[in-house]
């Protein structure tokens, strides 16, 4: 499907933008294509800039509470230094490169309940900016594919997926948020976790995978969160069974006996254990996986996604519209 949206005229007879996506999904750190068709009004209008904005609806746990807003994580100026004659019409293709730490929204197809868009803005000399968001698809790569498909045939399901605000301490995380992935453990976890958390950090030369339990309470101890990190090329997906390490990273996760760090707006702690570099996966089905995200009782559709986007433009964290990295 090809989105399209119009921005609307920049003031009284100003120009207007239609932004059309190349159909498809795309991957972490792989190439968004498009064009921006723009439509000349009135008048004579230079054209400033063309900007795109990747923003994301993530939430934030503060001491009032859970807050939910949307941040920009990356720009791109795409065109712009030129005039747009009266009633022109101008086409500007572009290509950006995602993030490799770009959320998934989507496992096989079946959407995960992530908002994310893409954001259009003109510089128009005499005339204010504006933009709205066309809706963007982000399936995972092959060896995150392998992970979940590695948990699905453990025995977890799928529960849910959301964007945090903050850090993870003690990794590499760019971004000014991460995802988190809920799984439902298997029954032979079961009496051990209420659920994992998966986060994907990608890079350009591998990935690191964060887990974090939330243990059950014992007769003579409470509940507590248990968390691990592990390293692991994106290369060679085939060649590891993804089923035996993802299951040796769980042995790992519930064996641990205290709580490790704070787990807060900023960042989870700083404890972390590394599985070692170039540790393969191997393909799967991942049918539990696929199953729990089609079933995901959230209430959200492709069509209901986009909206969603689109009302969450002009929702901010307080104090303002979060720029790239910040913390």
């Amino acid at each position: 499907m090809v989105f399209k949206r119009l921005l609307g005229s920049l003031g009284v007879g100003g120009p207007a933008a239609d932004t059309v996506l190349t159909p498809g999904a795309v991957l972490p750190g792989g190439v968004l294509t498009g064009e921006v068709r723009l439509q000349g009004g009135s008048t004579d209008f230079g054209i400033e800039h063309i900007t795109l904005e990747l923003v994301a609806r993530v939430e934030a746990e503060t001491e009032e509470g859970e807050h939910r807003g949307v941040v920009v994580f990356e720009r791109f100026t795409v065109g712009g230094g030129f005039r747009l004659a009266q009633d022109e019409q101008h086409s500007v293709p572009f290509t950006v490169t995602l993030p490799w730490e770009t959320p998934i929204s989507e496992l096989h197809g079946q959407p995960l309940g992530i908002v994310l868009g893409l954001r259009t803005e003109l510089g128009v000399a005499g005339a204010k900016d504006t933009g709205d968001l066309d809706p963007i698809a982000v399936r995972p790569l092959p060896v995150q594919e392998a992970i979940l498909e590695a948990f699905g045939r453990n025995g977890f399901g799928f529960r849910s997926a959301d964007l945090e605000y903050g850090r993870i301490g003690g990794t590499g995380q760019q971004l000014p948020f991460y995802q988190e992935i809920e799984l439902v453990p298997s029954p032979r976890y079961a009496h051990a976790v209420n659920e994992i958390e998966v986060t994907f950090l990608a890079t350009p030369g591998g990935m690191e995978v964060v887990l974090e339990a939330d243990k059950r309470g014992g007769p003579l101890e409470g509940g507590h969160d248990a968390l691990t990190r592990f390293t692991v090329s994106r290369h060679g997906v085939e060649d590891t069974d993804w089923s035996a390490e993802v299951d040796s990273w769980v042995r790992r996760l519930v064996e641990r006996r205290s709580h490790y760090g704070t787990h807060s707006p900023y960042g989870h702690g700083e404890d972390h254990h590394d599985a070692g570099h170039g540790h393969r996966s191997g393909p799967g089905l991942g049918t539990a996986v696929a199953a729990g995200a089609a079933g995901l009782a959230v209430g959200v559709a492709g069509g209901m996604v986009a909206a969603e986007v689109a009302d969450e433009a002009g929702d901010f964290f307080e104090g303002g519209e979060e720029e790239p990295g910040e913390d």
